[in-house]
């Protein structure tokens, strides 16, 4: 077993190196060692003033005029291409609105009705058996909708069960739980060849990885921005709609902030043009404007998702190293996969009384968080997260199992 000394020395080096450890300047942060940015990213420090002059001189002098003046009513679309490099998308694509849930029920619906249009017999939808509930909740809801089954899946199945009934896949780039990374270009290139439509949903990889939505062909996809993307609590979500599917993109939630006139006020619906088909009501312009500050951090110092994935694995594996180094044997067993190409930026161990553990380890100032029924979860946020910070962890994880 390495000595604590032994790696908390290496750890320092390695942050003596690290290319982004100037980029923790830019959050709020105190002594406590925060590998929760996989449930809410941290606070970067300049989107209070930021919020403050929304607050005060947009909405508290401008008023209504901030519509145009200050560019309220464009934010979705604007916020929606700050979005699009670091997911692997040209600009027009993505527009950003309502939650992520909202989000999935328009991609999956959109999906159905556009390869209903592509024939017949398509009535049936594919979801991630491992899937976050609330997506299993909304394809439920969707299948309900569209006259389909629902025929839940793991992602590795997903090829076998694909077939001419298949109308639309709902998948998640990463696991929430164990952190498995999952094959986004071959499922999607599988999705394609059966004719059918993927919906992927990018919560726990967007800002963290590389995820080539444009690459890789990707119909529609969605995800929070509260995340990896740092953009508050409740931040609003995003919509991803693949260029040449925008003119048939049929949302089931059409609102007058998608219309073609929005301020015609007409009794009937006209869709407008590109993503803003995906609007649908007022959009939230203070958590909407606090998330456009937020993406500032990628753009002052030209922070490349590249530069993050690589970090990202750095951190996750000299956790695993620290964690085999200071936890005795048979206590923790890690269900996140080894293989970087499996691997998100979290890492998950499975642990008797694990929210109790977690809770103690909260008290020692480390904060993840707990999955029924007995997983700790740690995500690694390489704008913040140090490797001194992983060794800590390790550390008091060590000493909180061993009582």
């Amino acid at each position: 077993m390495s000595e604590p000394t032994g790696l908390a020395g290496e750890a320092e080096k390695l942050d003596a190196a690290d290319g982004l450890a100037a980029l923790r300047e830019r959050f709020v942060l105190d002594d406590v060692t925060y590998l929760d940015g996989n449930s809410l990213g941290a606070l970067p420090a300049h989107v209070p003033a930021r919020v403050e002059d929304v607050v005060r001189r947009q909405w508290g002098e401008l008023r209504i005029r901030s519509w145009d003046e200050s560019g309220w009513w464009t934010a979705p679309e604007r916020v929606g291409d700050r979005i699009a490099p670091l997911v692997g998308a040209a600009a027009g694509q993505v527009v950003v609105g309502d939650s992520t849930s909202v989000n999935v029920f328009k991609a999956l619906v959109a999906a159905v009705r556009m390869a209903q249009e592509d024939g017949p017999g398509r009535d049936e939808i594919l979801v991630d058996a491992t899937t976050f509930p609330t997506d299993g909740y909304i394809a439920e809801s969707a299948a309900r909708m569209t006259g389909c089954a629902l025929r839940p899946v793991t992602p590795a199945e997903v090829p076998s069960a694909l077939g001419d009934r298949t109308a639309a896949v709902l998948l998640n780039h990463v696991d929430y739980r164990s952190g498995r990374l999952h094959d986004l270009p071959g499922l999607t290139a599988a999705v394609h060849a059966a004719g059918a439509y993927a919906v992927w949903d990018l919560c726990h990889s967007a800002g963290a990885l590389p995820v080539g939505l444009d690459e890789h062909g990707v119909d529609l996809a969605v995800g929070c921005t509260y995340k990896y993307l740092n953009g508050g609590p409740g931040s609003p979500a995003y919509l991803y709609v693949r260029r040449d599917l925008q003119p048939r993109f049929d949302s089931p939630l059409p609102g007058w902030n998608s219309h073609a006139e929005p301020f015609g006020m007409r009794p009937d619906y006209a869709p407008a043009s590109g993503a803003v088909r995906g609007r649908v009501g007022t959009p939230d312009i203070l958590s909407l404007l606090a998330l456009e500050a937020a993406l500032d951090v990628w753009d002052q110092d030209g922070v490349s998702v590249a530069a993050v994935r690589e970090k990202s694995l750095a951190l996750t594996d000299f956790f695993l190293r620290c964690v085999g180094a200071y936890v005795p044997d048979g206590r923790v067993e890690s269900v996140t996969p080894a293989a970087h190409a499996e691997r998100g930026s979290q890492v998950a161990l499975r642990c008797e009384d694990a929210g109790e553990v977690m809770k103690q380890l909260i008290e020692r100032g480390v904060v993840g968080d707990y999955r029924a029924p007995d997983v700790l979860r740690f995500g690694f946020t390489p704008l913040y997260v140090g490797f001194a910070d992983v060794e800590r962890a390790a550390r008091v994880l060590a000493r909180t199992l061993a009582g």
